[in-house]
């Protein structure tokens, strides 16, 4: 009977066992912790009990580094807060805001928008426009990238212009990136060209993370 009990119970749980081993949690970041990528580096340059500062190189992609060089992330989410200009520190209210929004596992998803002007394409640098963004984790990937080969979850991210009668509204483009726990960032990501007109996909080449 106790055997059954507790076959019973394992049944129960096993599920939820298998969902925790999927889940993946913030990762601590650490001062001297950097990503090189076929487009820019990026380097943690502070840290303290309520987030981190990265500093993005100036070739890093103009859709990652949102053009600043340094942003401050939250600690428990990752999500960015603010950007750093000298001393200056101003509320981040750009795109990809929660990008890294942990914690992570297959089948989350949120939402979010932002205003903003365009970074990309023929309207760039014009007219600031009204932007929803959805995120969906899709699942674990094997990726080959330049710096190995890893396990990674694979994100999509979608981006859709909602700012009635401007040019451009309801045009919607995707970016997909794979995160790996292991290097604690992105290790590859995608654009779509057709929304994203001239970027480049990139991918990582090498990293070194400090204890």
């Amino acid at each position: 009977m106790k055997k059954m009990s507790f076959l019973a119970l394992l049944i129960v749980l096993l599920p939820a066992m298998v969902f925790a081993q999927e889940k993946v949690e913030a990762p601590v970041w650490n001062v001297g912790d950097k990503w090189v990528f076929t487009q820019g580096n990026i380097e943690v340059q502070g840290a303290d009990k309520d987030g981190y500062t990265l500093n993005f190189s100036k070739d890093t992609c103009i859709l990652e580094n949102r053009e600043f060089q340094k942003i401050i992330f939250e600690k428990s989410t990752l999500n960015r807060v603010y950007t750093l200009k000298g001393d200056k520190r101003e509320k981040y209210a750009g795109g990809i805001r929660k990008i890294l929004n942990f914690p992570f596992n297959p089948g989350k998803q949120w939402q979010d928008s932002f205003y903003g002007k365009p970074l990309t394409g023929f309207l760039a640098g014009r007219v600031n426009q009204d932007y929803s963004e959805s995120f969906n984790i899709l699942g674990w990937e094997d990726v080959q990238v330049s710096a190995g080969n890893f396990k990674a979850l694979r994100l999509e991210y979608k981006v859709k212009n909602t700012n009635p009668g401007s040019m451009g509204y309801g045009s919607e483009g995707w970016i997909r990136y794979w995160y790996f726990p292991g290097a604690k960032y992105f290790i590859k990501c995608q654009y779509d060209k057709d929304y994203f007109a001239g970027e480049k996909d990139w991918e990582l080449t090498s990293f070194s993370l400090k204890k």
